[in-house]
């Protein structure tokens, strides 16, 4: 049972070297939290971990050993301004590979122990560009890669349900960081909160969600 009730419990990010995911270590960290935090090239203070790279991953999840948290952050945005029909398929192939390839690649390393343990939160970061029900002609490569992300945490909360291990996405809105530019009206802080509340549920909490500002939104 210590194994089960440890504290304080793992929360491994990705992509945590800057903006969203680096306020969200340290806000997890402000709640008691263990944080290993990754980059894909381990600068700083961060573990080595490239989510489009098998070896990586497996190296990591060697190095690190079991998690309780698992916050996936890293992605990218490349072909922002192409229209669909002009947009690279190589753009839309990387763009998968990192958003939802990679992501799915880190629960497959990391989630089997959380199940084996009885415990586990998984949180996706999403976007808002991802949802299906207002999905305009925005960043196709990105956008589309969101929706498909979308769809792994729906496939994979069921996937272990009944196991105490909760997965949810998170639009985190339109955030002042590198990726969103310094228009945009939210800060890194008020990005970061849904997906530290997620990450932080209680037994009973929301599973196979997309969550916003800690409501459930439309798909």
């Amino acid at each position: 049972m210590a194994e089960l009730h440890r504290s304080p419990k793992v929360a491994l990010v990705t992509g945590a070297n800057r903006g969203i995911g680096l306020e969200v270590c340290r806000q997890l960290a402000a709640a008691g939290l263990h944080i290993v935090a990754t980059s894909r090239r381990g600068e700083g203070d961060t573990v080595r971990l490239d989510v489009t790279d098998a070896a990586s991953i497996r190296a990591c999840a060697a190095a690190v050993g079991p998690i309780d948290v698992l916050v996936n952050n890293a992605a990218i945005l490349v072909g922002e301004d192409a229209a669909l029909l002009e947009t690279s398929l190589a753009d839309v192939r990387a763009t998968f590979e990192a958003n939802v390839f990679g992501a799915l690649a880190v629960c497959q390393a990391f989630v089997p122990g959380m199940v084996a343990r009885r415990y586990g939160r998984v949180v996706n970061v999403s976007s808002g560009a991802g949802q299906l029900s207002s999905m305009g002609t925005y960043a196709p490569a990105y956008s589309m890669s969101k929706a498909a992300l979308n769809a792994l945490t729906i496939q994979l909360a069921a996937a272990v349900k009944g196991s105490g291990v909760l997965v949810n996405c998170v639009n985190p809105g339109w955030v002042r960081t590198r990726m969103g530019g310094a228009s945009a009206p939210r800060s890194v802080e008020q990005g970061a909160d849904t997906i530290v509340w997620a990450a932080t549920l209680p037994d009973n909490g929301p599973t196979g969600a997309f969550l916003s500002d800690r409501r459930p939104i439309a798909w």
